[in-house]
């Protein structure tokens, strides 16, 4: 169970060093964080969005490995494999999509509250 530990660990590591899509999540989530603070939302609306962010990051990272794994199988021109890849792409981006709703539904009232005085 440990090396499984391990093994899991090393590839959060890997995604973090080599994929700039999850460097740019982390700081649009760190953001998030630091407005829902700001703000003081509620206990359920922090387990929402900590959703909404386990959400985003664990797609970005099957992404992640998908395209890895696609390009090692060959690095010429395939139109399954394009699909594949950009329907992997298109997974993130439905997922982000979605959780900035959730976000401006949660963090816009009060923004807005604290905008007009």
């Amino acid at each position: 169970m440990l090396e499984a530990f391990k093994a899991a660990f090393r590839g959060v590591g890997i995604a973090w060093l080599y994929e700039r899509h999850l460097k740019v999540h982390t700081v649009a989530m760190v953001s998030v964080c630091c407005v829902a603070a700001y703000v003081e939302v509620s206990r359920i609306e922090w387990a929402i969005l900590l959703l909404c962010f386990g959400l985003v990051t664990s797609l970005e990272y099957a992404n992640s490995a998908l395209e890895r794994l696609a390009n090692r199988v060959t690095s010429e021109r395939d139109p399954l494999i394009r699909d594949t890849k950009d329907m992997a792409a298109g997974a993130v981006l439905v997922a982000s999509v979605a959780s900035a709703g959730v976000g401006l539904l949660i963090l816009g009232p009060p923004l807005l509250r604290l905008i007009i005085g």
